[in-house]
């Protein structure tokens, strides 16, 4: 006997097909994140093999990628340690060859620009420091960045002259196992926050393992870039965040305008308004304002967002490369590495930043190898 449905009985019917086929289209649910054991296992597999204490490497280096929320790649894992590598060794706080030079020629440079005579200078290092020892013995002395850091911090706050030579500016900008910038450390922190306890100061924590780590990985990877490739990372890591970025920009406008330009990263004369003498690539991109259709005030406001992600989306980006892809008729790179010379006291030979990220590639294709995403070359039959 045929059996009958009731219009409710239908309209349950309908309900559960209706489910049934959102539950198909929904699929299974994607893989699940690594556990943190896994990840710190990966870590210590991936370190240099003579790397001590492997383990505190990779807690330190695992929670700063928690915090950071940045996802602990193979890729990412391997440019982290290719930078440490490259500045520390994955030493903490490293030995600087001459440090105690160094130090002195930075005193002496500050006390030539503002006018103070080099024997003030000295008579006020013979004073007493905190440790007990004069300056003068501590500086001498001197084997490591946080060690001359701590002794610039207590003749700034212990000594009239050190607030005039320094003005309240620790001549050591970088620290830790990164060299991360200490100023950078400083913004981060205030900006985000940080997730261990401050014993002392930022500057303090940027010497010590953990937050040299923390703040080298925000640095080099906690930020939105267009690139398809971790070597533009490793050179905006040294040149600053963006410079491949900008770098490429330049170029564009270069070969747009026939203007040579030095591919440095820098959009504008930092410090100076739209009313002051603009910088050279302002000046290029000037140039091109009647086949961009902008004016000098419509270009300047889009170069002022040079230093973050938004540059990328402004009218100004997509028009010079819509023009200089036309005239050169192919698709212009949007990254390229800077082409600066390193300059500082620690630096006694020419280096740029191309040597850099190249130097730091080269150790991150190694550490890939051992991760087993690059095969390695086959062995030659000769």
């Amino acid at each position: 006997m045929p059996r009958l449905t009731t219009p409710l009985a239908a309209s349950a019917a309908l309900s559960l097909a209706l489910l049934a086929g959102c539950a198909t289209e929904i699929g299974p649910p994607g893989p699940l994140p690594p556990r943190p054991a896994e990840v710190r296992a990966q870590i210590q597999r991936l370190l240099p093999a003579k790397t001590a204490d492997r383990p505190g490497w990779a807690t330190d280096i695992y929670a700063a990628f928690s915090s950071l929320g940045v996802e602990p790649s193979a890729s990412n894992l391997c440019a982290v340690l290719a930078v440490t590598e490259q500045e520390s060794t994955f030493r903490a706080d490293p030995s600087v060859p001459n440090l105690p030079k160094i130090a002195w020629q930075e005193i002496d440079r500050r006390a030539e620009r503002l006018h103070v005579p080099k024997i003030a200078v000295r008579l006020a290092l013979q004073l007493p420091s905190p440790t007990g020892k004069s300056y003068a013995e501590r500086i001498d002395a001197v084997k490591t960045e946080r060690d001359l850091s701590e002794i610039f911090e207590d003749f700034i706050g212990m000594v009239p002259l050190g607030k005039r030579l320094f003005a309240g500016l620790n001549p050591v900008r970088t620290g830790g196992p990164m060299q991360v910038s200490i100023a950078f450390a400083e913004r981060h922190a205030d900006e985000n926050g940080y997730p261990y306890p401050v014993e002392r100061s930022i500057r303090n924590e940027v010497f010590t393992r953990r937050g040299g780590m923390y703040f080298g990985i925000a640095h080099l990877l906690d930020y939105p870039a267009p690139y398809d490739k971790q070597h533009y990372r490793f050179a905006d890591f040294n040149a600053g965040r963006y410079a491949s970025r900008n770098a490429a920009f330049q170029r564009a406008v270069s070969l747009a305008s026939g203007i040579p330009l030095a591919l440095d990263g820098d959009l504008i004369r930092h410090g100076s308004s739209a009313d002051e003498r603009p910088g050279a690539t302002e000046l290029a991109v000037r140039a091109l304002g009647k086949h961009l259709g902008m004016d000098d005030r419509a270009i300047r406001r889009a170069l002022e967002k040079g230093d973050g992600p938004e540059f990328e989306r402004t009218e100004l980006y997509e028009r010079v490369f819509a023009l200089a892809d036309k005239l050169e008729r192919r698709t212009l790179p949007r990254a390229v590495v800077p082409q600066i010379a390193l300059k500082g006291p620690k630096i006694s030979r020419k280096l740029t930043t191309r040597w850099f990220a190249d130097r730091v590639e080269s150790r991150y294709k190694r550490c890939m190898e051992r991760a087993g995403k690059i095969p390695r070359p086959a062995a030659s039959d000769a």
